[in-house]
């Protein structure tokens, strides 16, 4: 249904193509500093440390929060602080693993797993799978965001709205990779965190005030039992897959392994999980304010939509590209960190094939057109975004948290072999699994993430003990 008049949604179309534009021209501008694979693949280490920030607010702050976040705030108020709460939880975590995570020199999630437990190809193809989870999670969830926030306001059909956004996004990353992305999150991220702040202030204006919100919403909404008003199985929820899911999310780690200093790297996990707190505020002030203006919306994920088609016309305009600058941002990190695993751990380690830079680089782009593809077909049959979010979480963290934290801790004391990764991996996903289709009452996160600490430990305890060995040396199954 076409609810903007033919003047906004000409002004949307050209402040997003304007949006877009330049945001491929710097794309391709910061590309030509990837010089090579590792460039396109990690950026070489050489993101200062305000660009690690800012890109890692931008790179969280996508159609998660425009769309899944604001229906927290919408329905449950105030929770959505504990969402972005275990957000930052997991940033706080990574800062004591960071300097280490860094001195390694990694690349992806999966190298962390060779380094504590042995080269072995079945260990890395599952971590590879369990780390691309999540990104390719976030990359179908911008796509629903786009097509839903969107297509309230033109009328446009969801599948077209996809295709769009996918496209931009392609033009976005092939340039120059991680390198491109990140300097690119860079700058709309600066855009974001004043625009977060000004729209959520214009839709409390909007809704009367904070006076009139107080009046028209439950007070367990807006109060300080709002913090636990979406109901406490929801919330450990968030706890057993967002904590957890955080602390294995490959896009975070790229963007320590990125960094020019190790003192970079933690300070940017710090500073980028309490900016995730704004995500709070922006979602959480305009869940409520829709709540209070339109009440019977039967699907919460469509609040931010129809706020979008309260703002006058030039508020629209500028909002249209904020929100066209926000995910974008969030979807291109998704995807090359997809591209990355899918190069260098599927390709490179898995397979055993080896190419120069430039045939590396070739492939990348070509791997991202493929995986962008796919997603948009996954997000045109299950638009639902909080659905995504919270399952890619849940898995990845079951089968990654134990393996990679539990293996830190003792691969100094025990010896550890591709067997108890593989164990331990594998355990987790089908502990996920099952007690995700028995319907639990606990989340069925924390069954897949007790299960594999069961199995790394039960298989690190039983493994006969020997001197330590180079970590990363090739140790066949």
């Amino acid at each position: 249904m076409l609810t903007g008049s033919t003047g906004q949604i000409a002004g949307i179309i050209i402040a997003s193509l304007l949006v877009i534009g330049f945001g491929i021209g710097m794309s391709v501008y910061f590309g030509r500093r990837a010089k090579s694979s590792a460039d396109w693949l990690s950026a070489g280490e050489s993101l200062p440390l305000v660009v690690v920030i800012v890109t890692q607010f931008a790179t969280a702050t996508g159609g998660g929060v425009l769309i899944a976040h604001v229906g927290i705030g919408y329905r449950s108020g105030w929770s959505v602080f504990l969402y972005e709460g275990c957000v930052l939880a997991g940033f706080l975590v990574l800062m004591l693993i960071a300097k280490w995570l860094r001195e390694q020199r990694f690349t992806t999630v999966p190298d962390i797993i060779t380094t504590l437990f042995g080269r072995n190809r079945l260990a890395i193809a599952i971590a590879a799978l369990a780390a691309l989870v999540v990104p390719f999670g976030w990359l179908a969830t911008q796509f629903v965001a786009f097509a839903q926030l969107f297509g309230q306001l033109t009328g446009v059909s969801p599948t077209v709205l996809i295709l769009v956004i996918m496209v931009a996004s392609l033009l976005f990353v092939l340039p120059g990779g991680l390198t491109s992305v990140a300097w690119t999150d860079f700058v709309f991220g600066l855009f974001m965190i004043a625009m977060s702040l000004g729209v959520a202030g214009y839709a409390v204006h909007l809704a009367g005030g904070w006076e009139r919100i107080t009046t028209t919403v439950p007070q367990q909404l807006w109060g300080w039992e709002g913090l636990t008003a979406a109901g406490w199985d929801q919330i450990w929820l968030w706890i057993a897959a967002i904590l957890p899911g955080t602390l294995t999310n490959q896009l975070y780690y790229q963007r320590v392994f990125a960094t020019k200093k190790v003192s970079d790297a933690r300070r940017g996990l710090g500073l980028s999980g309490l900016m995730m707190l704004l995500g709070g505020v922006y979602a959480g002030c305009i869940g409520l304010a829709v709540h209070s203006m339109n009440p019977g919306l039967t699907n919460e994920e469509d609040a931010a939509g129809w706020l979008l088609t309260q703002l006058p016309g030039w508020l629209v305009i500028v909002f249209g590209a904020f929100l066209v600058s926000t995910i974008i941002s969030t979807t291109g990190a998704a995807l090359q960190s997809v591209v990355a695993n899918l190069t260098r751990d599927v390709y490179q380690n898995i397979a055993g094939k080896q190419a120069g830079d430039r045939q590396t680089v070739t492939l990348s782009r070509l791997i991202t057109v493929g995986v962008s593809a796919l997603a948009a077909v996954l997000a045109i049959l299950f638009p639902k975004a909080l659905t995504w979010l919270v399952a890619t979480y849940a898995y990845s963290a079951a089968a990654l948290a134990a393996p990679i934290f539990l293996g830190y801790l003792l691969h100094r004391r025990r010896r550890l072999t591709p067997t108890a990764a593989i164990t331990g991996m594998v355990a987790g996903i089908l502990g996920c699994a099952i007690a995700q289709l028995l319907d639990t009452t606990v989340p069925y996160a924390v069954y897949g993430i007790a299960v594999s600490v069961v199995a790394v430990l039960a298989t690190a305890v039983f493994t006969p003990t020997r001197p330590i060995v180079e970590s990363g040396t090739e140790v066949e199954a």
